[in-house]
């Protein structure tokens, strides 16, 4: 029998603020709805599918847009072992995705384009990669999960051309971020580990009065730590005739080195 799950995070913005010449940004917190396909101590390696999440409003958002295709502008080489940075990733016993070191555009959109949060992107601890990755529909808010609660990861949104635009914004640790409420066990790892949830708004991003179909996802070394994740968006409302350029964006500090800071909230659940 399936099981079926809510976790609900303390209501409240997560702090946080851009270095641009807009507003200061406020990243935030939601509840993760989602259902476990097994029990038990296989429940972190089965598939666990999203249903919805819910905003601090008290919206219910359901109507998601996933990645459809990837284009890796850099990855380090995998040349067996921990060499190289991000590849695909997917539970022990999950049924979608797939597992992939020599990460190719394809099998990024594998782990990516699908409800299973148990499909990801799985970096090594000192990996470098910039990916690009395209959504089905208009986005107006992006929402990222990270397995480990321990790395860091830069977004930054992209015209219809894939040129940069807006702020590029440094997400905090993941350590900051909120439990979402469920652990992972995945090809990559030894045992489960704890999964951190944070979304990120177009204002957040430098856009105003467009939505976006496209987010350029960084990983620099180190200092990032590997991050673990994936990434999707809520599908927008009304959706504009285009993306502005660059240029119509300059008033809003675009292409401007984002930093954001956030703070854990909430007690985690076991």
């Amino acid at each position: 029998m399936m099981n079926i799950r809510q976790f609900a995070t303390t209501a409240g913005l997560v702090a946080g603020s851009a270095i641009a010449l807009s507003a200061p940004a406020h990243a935030f917190s939601f509840q993760t709805n989602y259902t476990s396909a097994l029990t038990g101590k296989n429940a972190a390696k089965g598939d666990i599918i999203l249903n919805s999440v819910t905003l601090n409003s008290g919206k219910i958002i359901s109507d998601f847009t996933l990645v459809t295709s990837a284009n890796i502008l850099s990855n380090d080489i995998f040349t067996g072992g921990n060499s190289g940075a991000a590849s695909a990733d997917i539970g022990d016993l999950a049924t979608t995705g797939l597992e992939q070191e020599d990460l190719t555009n394809a099998g990024a959109a594998a782990v990516l384009s699908n409800l299973n949060l148990n499909n990801i992107i799985d970096t090594e601890d000192q990996g470098n990669f910039i990916l690009d990755l395209n959504f089905a529909k208009a986005v107006d808010n992006i929402f990222i999960w990270e397995r480990g609660m321990n790395s860091r990861l830069d977004i930054q949104a992209l015209d219809a051309n894939g040129n940069a635009i807006g702020n590029k914004v440094a997400l905090s640790n993941s350590k900051n971020w909120d439990y979402a409420g469920f652990d992972i066990d995945t090809k990559e790892i030894s045992g489960a580990q704890k999964v951190g949830s944070i979304g990120v708004s177009l204002a957040d991003l430098g856009i105003s009065n467009a939505f976006i179909n496209s987010l350029r996802v960084t990983s620099n070394g180190k200092p990032y730590n590997g991050p673990d994740f994936k990434v999707m968006g809520s599908v927008a409302d009304v959706v504009p005739q285009s993306v502005p350029e660059p240029s119509a964006l300059i008033g809003l500090g675009a292409v401007v080195v984002g930093a954001l800071t956030t703070r854990r909230r909430g007690q985690q659940a076991a």
